[in-house]
């Protein structure tokens, strides 16, 4: 496994990111921890969660199956850099949502509990909360950063002036702000790179994408579908993305074939070729689904195959590979 370091900061992360939305929902206690274990046999130290996952409101399921998984022991906790979210509706109280210092203190001392450890080492903000002066989140933060319960902060699905308001108010502060931001990215979803990845860029944020298959659109379901096997991918937001792009996304099936590849791991491949991309979040259900995700570590996608996968799926704007202001303008 290859680290990097998580935007401008000093902390060394794995170039894959273990996602535990699945833990409790889809994939049992007793397999999340053996996937949580396998991963640090292959060298991932970098686990994303949420206190929302589990989808029980205020329950925080996933963090819980974390926590029992720390309290094992045999060194877990400190080869893990483990990052959570904050933000989401946790209760039946105003004050248990969103980016209140209140609320901050109160979700943060209990992911704290959940997950059984003293520090959190990344706590991200899950969404913007645009009633919240910035200047009150950042004195939330500090006093986290003081007591030592938190050492670095983050943002998900932030648009580039969120980031750009962030990092000035926290500069204001002389406060290191932000160190990464979790976006949505992947091939049949570019609009990161409009405004989100130049701030990031221009920031020092590591970018850590969310979805880098697209809901499962971009891991061969066309083939699978042939195959007669289900596949994730056939509803929502990831069928309109396969009515949209089904031509490509054939034609993408195709090209990975041509390369004695799995389509999943092509998918990844390409984030880990985009600059400023720290680490894709992959979402294992079964220890063979980690197993198999390592191999886009592995594949070196030449000047060609990029291009071709940008003919696929051209980057936004009227010219394709253009952020903005030249996307909407010149």
């Amino acid at each position: 496994m290859e680290y990097t370091q998580l935007g401008r900061s000093g902390l060394s992360v794995s170039r894959l990111c273990l996602g535990t939305m699945n833990f409790g929902p889809e994939t049992s206690e007793a397999d999340s921890h053996t996937i949580m274990d396998r991963a640090h046999e292959h060298g991932i130290n970098f686990f994303d969660t949420a206190d929302v996952y589990g989808w029980q409101r205020g329950e925080g399921i996933t963090e819980n199956i974390i926590g029992r998984w720390f309290a094992q022991g045999g060194g877990r906790r400190d080869r893990t850099v483990i990052a959570t979210k904050l933000y989401g509706d946790m209760g039946d109280w105003p004050n248990e949502k969103r980016l209140s210092a209140l609320h901050i203190r109160r979700a943060a001392d209990a992911s704290l509990r959940r997950l059984q450890t003293d520090h959190i080492d990344l706590l991200q903000m899950h969404h913007v909360d645009r009633d919240t002066p910035w200047d009150e989140i950042w004195e939330a933060f500090s006093v986290l950063r003081q007591q030592g319960k938190v050492i670095y902060f983050g943002s998900s699905n932030f648009a580039g002036w969120h980031i750009a308001q962030a990092q000035e108010a926290a500069r204001s502060r002389h406060f290191l702000g932000l160190v990464s931001e979790q976006s949505i990215y992947n091939l049949v979803n570019r609009f990161a790179e409009l405004e989100v990845l130049p701030a990031a860029r221009h920031y020092g944020l590591g970018v850590i994408p969310w979805s880098p298959l697209g809901g499962g659109v971009l891991g061969g379901v066309l083939r699978k579908q042939r195959e007669g096997g289900g596949s994730r991918g056939t509803s929502g937001r990831s069928l309109q993305a396969l009515e949209k792009h089904g031509d490509a996304i054939e034609a993408y099936e195709k090209l990975a074939a041509d390369l004695g590849e799995d389509p999943a791991h092509v998918g990844v491949a390409w984030l880990l070729h985009q600059e400023g991309v720290t680490a894709p979040i992959i979402g294992p259900r079964t220890v063979e689904q980690l197993d198999g995700s390592l191999r886009s570590t592995e594949i070196a996608l030449d000047a060609d195959v990029l291009a071709k996968l940008d003919d696929l799926f051209p980057a936004p704007g009227p010219n394709g590979s253009h952020p903005a202001p030249e996307a909407y303008a010149w």
